[in-house]
């Protein structure tokens, strides 16, 4: 299983690939959502997209728009990931085609539920 992490911040993309990994995910890291776009139409598609909302050059909601004009990305489950926690925020970003919503900060726990109620099975 591939995921993709998407943020501006290093530490949070390496804190959020430590714990894919711990998993058993294979994971890719992109500092923005237009670096994001760059790497999905040259690699593989991940199985899941864990997507921080605030980031320059294309932030989160920008990215997810754009991903969901693409049908070749409809596979691709996507899991904003934000301190955002205002329930229109959180409405817009599943208009938008997130699946899931991740509140920062969060647990490994919270991951795993969050991907468990996507039905994207980690590997064995």
């Amino acid at each position: 299983m591939k995921a993709l992490i998407i943020d501006d911040s290093r530490t949070t993309r390496a804190i959020i690939s430590r714990l894919l990994q711990s998993l058993g995910y294979e994971t890719a890291e992109a500092g923005d959502g237009l670096a994001a776009l760059t790497h999905l139409q040259q690699n593989a598609l991940p199985d899941i997209a864990f997507v921080d909302w605030n980031m320059p050059v294309m932030d989160g909601l920008e990215f997810v728009r754009e991903v969901r004009k693409n049908p070749a990305f409809d596979p691709m489950r996507i899991v904003m990931v934000t301190s955002e926690n205002d329930m229109t925020t959180v409405a817009e970003a599943l208009e938008a085609g997130a699946n899931e919503y991740l509140m920062k900060p969060f647990t490994k726990e919270s991951l795993k539920e969050k991907i468990a109620l996507l039905e994207v099975q980690p590997p064995r």
